[in-house]
């Protein structure tokens, strides 16, 4: 036979509640679902045209963008200010892009599925037949690669591939040699309609993925399951970038052009849960007294 009283047994119940959404708090993933808008920032059509991929520059803490028409890489800070851009030359359906340190990219065509390594200089130019590249598959329609995204701490790469089938993929890809060793990291069974872009998690190791037909902003886990997501259709229908700062903050890009930053809501600290149980504490004390 219990013989607590009930309010003894309800502040139990409380402080158990409580517990346990702190434990959560700590061992949660992203949760796309504390994410709102907090910004729009328009691109200049000239150098960002079509803008469908978008990069964190975590050595400049600027973003990058590229667009689909292969004619420029432009470099913007957090607020939407252009800071400059660097002309390409000879490609034509650029839809990947990915910062791996020391001012060097990795840029993907759709169609041809293949990724060449450039080092970004404001004002410069970069020709495609005289970079360093690797072919990642056929060459297809236009549902091929739509996304790449590199680890720091690995050297590794995920990307995805629109649909026909869908694909994710990770792995290494060596430039100077020529060659990788991309594989499948999950069949996706995602609930969407395409796969426009990833992102790899620094401090999960999850993905980002955004699905432009669907309008939706995805975070999975490796082995292919949907942790949270973000409906992203009411805001925009043609975007396909997606990367994330070192603070959390997500920015998006989109073929308007536009950028979008969107900002999560503060998940209260452990010192917060502290006062939190204090309070409960007390409240279950004086009720013990009244009952007693």
């Amino acid at each position: 036979m219990n013989s607590r009283s009930p309010a003894a047994r309800a502040l139990t119940g409380m402080v158990a509640t409580l517990l346990l959404g702190t434990a959560g708090a700590a061992s949660a993933a992203l949760d796309l679902g504390r994410y709102s808008l907090t910004s729009t920032f328009a691109l200049p059509t000239s150098t960002a045209s079509e803008s469908s991929a978008i990069t964190w520059n975590w050595d400049t803490q600027t973003l990058f963008v590229l667009g689909d028409e292969g004619e420029y890489i432009t470099e913007v800070t957090t607020t939407g200010a252009v800071v400059g851009s660097m002309r390409l030359s000879g490609f034509s359906d650029t839809e990947a892009l990915t910062y791996t340190g020391q001012g060097r990219f990795v840029i993907g065509e759709e169609r041809l599925q293949d990724v060449y390594q450039l080092t970004y200089q404001a004002n410069g130019t970069a020709t495609r037949s005289a970079l360093k590249s690797v072919s990642l598959g056929d060459t297809v329609g236009n549902i091929g690669l739509e996304g790449i995204s590199y680890e720091r701490s690995t050297g590794q790469f995920f990307t995805v591939k629109e649909k026909s089938p869908q694909a994710v993929q990770f792995g290494q890809i060596d430039f100077d040699a020529g060659t990788h060793t991309m594989t499948s990291l999950f069949t996706p069974n995602l609930g969407v309609l395409d796969l426009s872009d990833v992102q790899v998690l620094p401090s999960s190791g999850n993905l980002l993925v955004f699905s432009q037909e669907s309008g939706r902003l995805l975070e999975v886990s490796r082995s292919g399951v949907v942790l949270s997501s973000l409906d992203f259709s009411a805001i925009s229908s043609t975007t396909e970038g997606v990367t994330i700062t070192a603070d959390g903050t997500i920015f998006l890009t989109d073929e308007t052009p536009n950028i979008y930053m969107l900002t999560a809501a503060p998940v209260p600290e452990p010192a917060t849960y502290a006062l939190m149980l204090c309070g409960v504490a007390a409240i279950g004390w004086a009720a013990r007294r009244r009952l007693g």
